[in-house]
């Protein structure tokens, strides 16, 4: 399960990332989003220019997922606890963390087929399952939170094979807190983000 993780987590955030850059996505239904950060991110991850596709994931990143929210969430145990100056090193940070960290294992999925295989309404958001099938892999199954919103709908979260990447990420970030302190999960995520 782990290798799953490893090998496709990163991928497949990436590929929710590589959206709208160059393409508007049609973020206004479950579907429109879901099929645009696809096609925008397959089309992105194929670039031969690593800084450019980094820039692109890093505004599609912000246009089409709810960052600010996603952060707050990894870190609710802590945040009464940390200064204003901590959590704007940590909000400052996040967002390269994750898109270096991604980045770098994207190009093994450009080949990747993935398919809608439902929409379920959840609230005033949906969950988004669909199905993404490497060649020579077994197909892995994703599914995608969206939240609605002002603007459209955002990904709040994503579960690849069974495997819920915020609750993931949260367990991780509260590891390094515990032992280490909150400026070292900081200082983690500015060395990963350089």
């Amino acid at each position: 399960m782990k290798s799953i993780l490893k090998n496709f987590t990163i991928p497949a955030i990436f590929v929710s990332m590589a959206a709208p850059v160059v393409a508007a996505i049609d973020s206004q239904t479950p579907s429109g989003l879901i099929n645009g950060l696809i096609d925008e991110g397959l089309t992105i991850a194929k670039s031969n220019d690593q800084s450019h596709a980094r820039q692109k994931f890093r505004t599609l990143l912000g246009q089409y997922f709810e960052v600010d929210q996603i952060g707050d969430s990894l870190i609710r145990r802590w945040k009464p606890q940390i200064t204003s100056e901590q959590l704007a090193a940590y909000q400052k940070a996040l967002p390269n963390f994750i898109i270096n960290t991604y980045a770098n294992r994207i190009s093994d999925y450009t080949s990747a087929k993935v398919k809608i295989i439902r929409i379920i309404p959840a609230g005033d958001g949906a969950a988004v399952l669909s199905q993404v099938t490497k060649t020579g892999a077994q197909p892995v199954n994703v599914i995608w939170t969206l939240d609605k919103t002002a603007d459209g709908y955002k990904v709040s979260n994503m579960t690849v094979a069974g495997i819920n990447l915020l609750i993931t990420q949260r367990a991780d970030f509260d590891s390094v807190v515990e032992h280490k302190g909150f400026d070292a999960l900081v200082a983690m995520l500015q060395a990963r983000a350089e």
